[in-house]
């Protein structure tokens, strides 16, 4: 059974940076794309970041390009999110999640979640 462990949420400034990191554990990192979610209060959890099980694929919701960079580590089991030039909206929990090779933007794509780690930025 797959698990994800998300780390690396706190309180931000505004215009600060972060990163997010998730652990997969349970079965080989390397068969897995593997994806940032995001939700925010009182709103739908929504699209962020997603790369293919190569790395070499990436894509990333409009209101994050150019801020994110998602990327893998698979020595590490570990996928990485970084962010900078922070907003208030991006406040959210974010969640990591995985399915197998191709990656993707909708969540329904994805049966395997973690729970979630709350980053929050202040004005």
């Amino acid at each position: 059974q797959v698990q994800l462990a998300e780390s690396g949420g706190g309180l931000v400034h505004t215009g600060g940076s972060l990163r997010l990191s998730c652990v997969l554990s349970g079965r080989p990192f390397g068969s897995y794309a593997m994806g940032w979610f995001r939700q925010a209060p009182g709103k739908e959890r929504e699209f962020v970041a997603t790369l293919d099980w190569s790395g070499r694929k990436k894509d990333y919701a409009d209101s994050v390009k150019g801020r994110a960079t998602i990327s893998r580590d698979d020595s590490k089991n570990t996928v990485v999110l970084d962010m900078n030039s922070l907003k208030p909206e991006d406040t959210a929990v974010y969640y990591c999640a995985a399915k197998l090779a191709n990656m993707g933007t909708r969540e329904n794509e994805y049966p395997f979640w973690g729970q979630g780690t709350q980053v929050t930025v202040s004005s």
